[in-house]
């Protein structure tokens, strides 16, 4: 049985809560893109002074030795913006989905890989999709959802039990279904598989005793539930990403299915797996660095 939190912290909790529910209310009065743009604003202009910020420059050292300290800060500044936009546009999940295949000018999203989409909702067989938090992240699930593919996500949900029912809540109104991070999480992944609908797994954080890979030449901890799954039910894996563009849009990107290294046996090969996708995540985020979260603990063994 846990232990109550002290009144201190729920006091804490409680004014925390209040704050956001009443910041959210008055963002979503708000247009989208002028949502995203303020959320984006302040976060620039505050998360430089929390120290938060110095683990970002501290991994980014880390990463990119080769830059120097003005382009890391740079970089650093830019995922703040990154994060303070998503936070302008969490509001807005249900609206912020436009995308018009005919009629592309007139989209807030536009796609490339869509061969590869379409492979995963008519190939009759279950799947796995990989992606990072790599711009809004968000909007992968909401393309599945919105573009009919079967489908469902697994989430950690955050501690503060008013910020996970206000996350749930958001996400279930766009997304398919909502599967949350636990020990017995397995047995509701096995399921979604069965129905032979899609998974979508967010790679890019460490898990402790997971396989060691690679990541900007430097060892780290992977979490290897896709490549679990992946083995024991031999489905396509596909990677998709979301690229942020200017102007309030964006681009999401999916990979043909990978083509997993195997074993003797000539089953997939778990840890082989993981380095395999965790090389495709690692190329994402060189290409747009200041889109991806930094201040992850990410090399912790």
């Amino acid at each position: 049985m846990s232990r109550p939190l002290p009144w201190t912290l729920r006091v804490r909790d409680a004014a925390l809560s209040a704050s956001v529910w009443a910041l959210m209310r008055l963002m979503r009065l708000q247009p989208p893109r002028f949502a995203s743009w303020q959320g984006g604003f302040w976060a620039r202009k505050l998360g430089r002074y929390t120290s938060i910020h110095r683990i970002a420059l501290k991994n980014l050292r880390l990463a990119f030795p080769e830059k120097t300290e003005a382009e890391r800060e740079a970089i650093a500044v830019g995922m703040w913006d990154n994060l303070g936009r998503m936070a302008g546009e969490f509001v807005h999940l249900d609206r912020i989905w436009q995308y018009n295949m005919w009629e592309p000018s007139k989209s807030r999203i536009e796609t490339t890989g869509v061969s590869n989409f379409v492979a995963m909702r008519v190939d009759g067989k279950p799947g796995l999709v990989f992606t990072a938090h790599l711009g809004n992240w968000e909007l992968p699930a909401i393309a599945a959802a919105a573009q009919g593919l079967d489908s469902a996500v697994l989430f950690r949900a955050p501690d503060n039990s008013f910020f996970a029912d206000l996350l749930f809540e958001a996400r279930s109104r766009v997304m398919g279904n909502l599967v949350a991070a636990s020990h017995v999480a397995v047995f509701e992944l096995a399921a979604v598989l069965d129905q032979g609908k899609h998974l979508g797994i967010l790679v890019d954080q460490a898990r402790r005793g997971g396989p060691t890979v690679q990541f900007f030449g430097h060892p780290c901890s992977s979490n290897p539930t896709i490549a679990r799954l992946a083995r024991l039910y031999e489905c396509p894996v596909h990677g998709v990403r979301v690229i942020r563009l200017p102007g309030g849009r964006f681009r999401i990107q999916c990979t043909p299915a990978l083509n997993l290294p195997r074993d003797a046996q000539g089953k997939i090969d778990i840890d082989g797996s993981m380095q395999m996708i965790t090389s495709v995540v690692e190329g994402w985020v060189r290409e747009h660095p200041d889109q991806w979260t930094w201040f992850y603990k990410r090399w912790r063994m």
